[in-house]
C-alpha cells in the first residue's frame, strides 16, 4: 500500500450485497456485463465468492460455483478477487478434515481467488489455523477476521488481543467483521485506533447498515486510520447490506483520505446493477423488509444474511406474524449457548433454534443436530458459559469436546474421491460434493443431463415447524 493516507475500497456487489438482500440469487449472467467496468474502477478487491454463494449456485441457480469463479477471473484480470471462508467449516456447516481444507484453499486460489478472508464463528483461532496456513502456502493474501459482537464476555481488549494473535499466525491483513452492524460509530473509532497502535498489518473494516449506523461507522473508522473498507454499489447497498460505495467515495473526495475512485464510473456500474435489483425484486428474491432500518438489531444481533432468511423461513411455515417473537427469542438462545457471535454457521444455528422454540410453543422441544453440535463443542470453544440445563436437554450425557475439533477428524479427501468416482469430472467436483453431498449430487445429475433442472426458485415448504428450511442449514428435519 504505497499511499498510506488513501482509503482503499472493497466492493461486495458480487457477493455479500446480494447475499444480504436477495438470499444470494444473483446469477453469473447478471454479473459479467459489468465486469470490464468493475475491473477498471481501481478497487482494492472485489468480493465475489465464498459465503453462501457456493451453496446457492448449485442449489437454486443450477450454476457451477467453480465455473463462476473462473469466468469472473477471466473478466476481471486487474482486480483482486476476494472470498469469505469459514475456517475449518470451509463453506459448509460442519468441520472438515485438514486435507479437505487445504485442498479447497489450493483450488480456490488456482481458480482465481487472490484474497481469502478467513474467520471462525466462535473466534476460536484453532479453527482458523489450517485455512490460514494453506492460504499462505498457495500464495494467497491471508486476511484473518475477528467476528465482532457485543456480550458480557466480549470487550475491546478481547478483540485487540485476538487480532494480535491472528497477526502472529501470519495474517497479511486483519478484518473487523461486523456482520450484524453492532459496532457503533464511537466504538469503531476506538477499536480501529487501538488496532492501529498495536497491529502492524493493514486493518480492513466490514459492516452492514441494518441499524442505520453503517455510514457513520465507516466514517469514524476512516478518521481513526482504517486502511480498507467494505462497501456495496448503491442498487444493492444499505439495509441488511453494506453502506453505499458512492456515498463514501463522495464524502472523502478532496480530503487526505480520498479514495481516488471515479464517481462517474461508479454511477455507470450502479446503472447496470439497478436493473438486476429490479429483476430480483420482480422474482420475489429481494424483500423490501431488508431495506428497513431496525435499531432492534442492536438487541437481537441477527446479521443481514440471516434476517432475509428468517423472513423466508417464516413465510414458508406460514408464520410471518411470529417474526418479532423469533427476534426476541434469539438473544435468549444465544445466552443459553454461551454467547457465540452470530455469524454463519452460528447465526443459522441460533436463529433456527429460536424459530423452532417459537413454532413448537416450547423451548428446546425440538433440537436440531446443529444445535446439539454447538453445545457439544463440535464447532469449537464458545466464548461464554453454556446453560447446563439446556445442554443436558439437548445432548444428555454425551461428552463435551475440548480439543481442536478437527484433531478428531481423520483425513477424508480420499473417501470423497471414492464416493464421487462415477460423478466427479475434476477435483473441484469432489470438493463441491464434500461440502454439499446432496446438493452437489443433484447438481451433477442436472449438469450431465441425467435429470431435468428444477425451477430456480426455492421450493415451497409445508406449514409445519419441521419443514422450516434455510439455505444454510442442510437438515433441520433432524430435529428430535
Amino acid at each position: 500500500m504505497s499511499n498510506e493516507k488513501k482509503l482503499y475500497i472493497t466492493d461486495t456487489i458480487l457477493r455479500d450485497a446480494h447475499q444480504s438482500q436477495a438470499a444470494t440469487r444473483m446469477r453469473i449472467e447478471d454479473m459479467l456485463p459489468a465486469c470490464e467496468l468493475l475491473d477498471s474502477i481501481g478497487y482494492w478487491s472485489l468480493e465475489c465468492w465464498g459465503g453462501a454463494t457456493f451453496d446457492s449456485c448449485m442449489r437454486f441457480l443450477n450454476e457451477d460455483p467453480w465455473e463462476r469463479l473462473r469466468a469472473l477471473k477471466k473478466a476481471m484480470p486487474n482486480t483482486r478477487l476476494q472470498m469469505l471462508l469459514r475456517g475449518q467449516n470451509i463453506l459448509g456447516y460442519k468441520h472438515y478434515a485438514d486435507d479437505v481444507v487445504e485442498q479447497f484453499v489450493k483450488k480456490s486460489i488456482e481458480n482465481g481467488i487472490d484474497v481469502v478472508r478467513v474467520f471462525d464463528a466462535l473466534n476460536d483461532t484453532r479453527n482458523m489455523e489450517m485455512a490460514m496456513k494453506s492460504v499462505k502456502k498457495y500464495g494467497g493474501h491471508c486476511e484473518a477476521a475477528i467476528s465482532y459482537t457485543t456480550s458480557p464476555v466480549h470487550s475491546e481488549e478481547y478483540f485487540v488481543t485476538l487480532a494480535m494473535k491472528l497477526e502472529e499466525m501470519g495474517a497479511d491483513t486483519i478484518a473487523i467483521k461486523d456482520m450484524a452492524n453492532l459496532l457503533l460509530p464511537m466504538d469503531a473509532y476506538s477499536l480501529v485506533k487501538k488496532l492501529k497502535e498495536r497491529i502492524g498489518v493493514p486493518i480492513h473494516l466490514h459492516t452492514h447498515n441494518t441499524t442505520g449506523t453503517g455510514d457513520m461507522i465507516n466514517l469514524m473508522a476512516v478518521q481513526a486510520g482504517v486502511d480498507i473498507v467494505d462497501c456495496a454499489l448503491s442498487p444493492l447497498a444499505n439495509g441488511t447490506s453494506q453502506p453505499a460505495t458512492e456515498a463514501l467515495v463522495a464524502t472523502l473526495k478532496g480530503t487526505e483520505r480520498d479514495t481516488g475512485l471515479d464517481l462517474a464510473k461508479l454511477s455507470d456500474a450502479a446503472a447496470h446493477f439497478r436493473k438486476i435489483a429490479t429483476k430480483l425484486k420482480e422474482q420475489g428474491s429481494l424483500d423490501p423488509k431488508v431495506l428497513n432500518v431496525d435499531t432492534n438489531t442492536l438487541l437481537y444481533q441477527v446479521p443481514g444474511g440471516m434476517l432475509s432468511n428468517l423472513i423466508s423461513q417464516l413465510k414458508q411455515a406460514n408464520a410471518e406474524d411470529k417474526y418479532y417473537d423469533v427476534l426476541a427469542e434469539i438473544p435468549r438462545v444465544r445466552e443459553d449457548f454461551g454467547y457465540p457471535p452470530l455469524v454463519t454457521p452460528t447465526s443459522q444455528i441460533v436463529g433456527t433454534q429460536a424459530v423452532m422454540n417459537v413454532l413448537a410453543g416450547e423451548r428446546y422441544k425440538m433440537v436440531p443436530k446443529e444445535s446439539k453440535g454447538l453445545l457439544k463443542g463440535e464447532y469449537g470453544q464458545v466464548p461464554g458459559k453454556v446453560n447446563e440445563e439446556v445442554r443436558k436437554k439437548a445432548i444428555g450425557d454425551e461428552k463435551v469436546i475440548t480439543c481442536r475439533p478437527a484433531d478428531l477428524i481423520a483425513p477424508e479427501l480420499d473417501k470423497y474421491r471414492e464416493e464421487t468416482k462415477d460423478m466427479a469430472k475434476c477435483e473441484e467436483d469432489v470438493l463441491s460434493y464434500a461440502l454439499f453431498p446432496q446438493v452437489a449430487t443433484k447438481f451433477f445429475q442436472v449438469r450431465d443431463g441425467k435429470v431435468e433442472a428444477a425451477p430456480a426458485e426455492a421450493p415451497k415448504a409445508k406449514a409445519d415447524p419441521n419443514a422450516v428450511r434455510t439455505i444454510y442449514v442442510e437438515d433441520l428435519t433432524a430435529a428430535k
